[in-house]
């Protein structure tokens, strides 16, 4: 891809000859291939060099999901209060690189993985990056969307249905994609339907997939970017809360979200920063829906695999440890497993 995207950025800067250096591929991203890459240019009689991140559409992943929508997402965020990396181009042409793609910057010196953030010197500022995790939710979630990209690209619904909107798509990739039957988590759709929320405290942006492992941190406990916007929408912002609470996020095994903060903490940071009421019934709706949601992005990546869509054996190994996992997740949500 080396040759192919330097004669794209040619074309882009423009500059009359781009080297692209130390292209590699990162693993992870439920929906689109993450590549780095370095170019070096001249400019202004004097050479010019940055690092670039490429978001491409895969054979197959676990996700099915609209690149121009989450471009338009981080594009609604920059130079606000939610950090983002600079998007740079959106391109629709497959036959560059191999699939459509888009391509920002890169945030150099900083750290993303779950691992890392358990062990020192991160884990010594646990507290430190889950405030400023959870006062950048809230300023998500409270964020002024109308006339952003984002609304130009958003199915909006309203207080009363943003549940049903989002319940009726997953019910739909589910319905599509399962192997096999799945007898708990449609007890776990019909029990959302039965027990609808309460009406979204307010309609916000909803990152879809906020997370420990979805942002950029350093070893003081600041964040440095939001990324991976591909599942955004307009919903309830308590949707976001409750993602984030996941077991499949527990990644220090202890019960706290994230491995890094107690699920109350979280909770008061964020009322405390949107000025909103995280109502108990409603995050429980959505910690359930969130059970069903999972499952659908698992049951997405077995499916892909299993028709030989793609040889990616990460999507084959998610789905063999997380389909049984969240199930177990589901019946703990609602108190019927210990």
């Amino acid at each position: 891809m080396e040759a192919q995207l330097a004669r794209y950025l040619e074309a882009k800067l423009p500059a009359p000859s781009v080297q692209v250096s130390n292209l590699f591929r990162i693993p992870g991203g439920a929906s689109r291939e993450t590549w780095m890459f370095d170019a070096t240019w001249n400019e202004a009689g004097g050479s010019k060099s940055e690092s670039f991140v490429v978001r491409k559409d895969p054979p197959a992943s676990l996700l099915e999901t609209d690149r121009e929508a989450e471009y338009a997402f981080y594009s609604a965020f920059a130079g606000t209060r939610v950090p983002v990396p600079g998007m740079r181009w959106l391109e629709p042409d497959a036959s560059i690189i191999g699939g459509p793609f888009f391509i920002m910057d890169r945030i150099l010196g900083c750290e993303s993985g779950t691992r890392v953030i358990l062990a020192p010197p991160y884990q010594q500022v646990q507290p430190e990056i889950a405030r400023n995790m959870y006062e950048i939710l809230a300023a998500i979630s409270t964020f002024d969307w109308r006339g952003t990209p984002a609304e130009r690209v958003s199915k909006v619904p309203t207080a009363d249905t943003a549940w049903r909107q989002e319940l009726d798509h997953w019910e739909g990739v589910i319905n599509e994609q399962e192997l096999s039957p799945q007898p708990i988590i449609r007890a776990a759709i019909r029990w959302l339907r039965a027990n609808p929320p309460p009406p979204a405290p307010r309609l916000a942006v909803v990152h879809g997939d906020y997370r420990v492992g979805n942002f950029l941190y350093q070893a003081d406990g600041s964040i440095h970017a939001i990324v991976d916007w591909e599942m955004a929408h307009i919903g309830d912002p308590i949707e976001d809360v409750a993602w984030s609470f996941n077991q499949a996020w527990h990644w220090g095994k202890d019960g706290r979200p994230g491995g890094i903060v107690e699920r109350e903490t979280a909770i008061e940071i964020w009322e405390r920063a949107t000025g909103l009421h995280c109502d108990r019934a409603a995050l429980h709706w959505w910690e359930v829906f969130s059970q069903v949601k999972a499952q659908g992005i698992w049951l997405t990546g077995a499916r892909s695999f299993q028709e030989g869509r793609t040889n990616e054996l990460i999507l084959a190994l998610v789905s063999y440890n997380l389909i049984n996992a969240q199930d177990q997740f589901f019946l703990r949500t609602v108190g019927r497993l210990a």
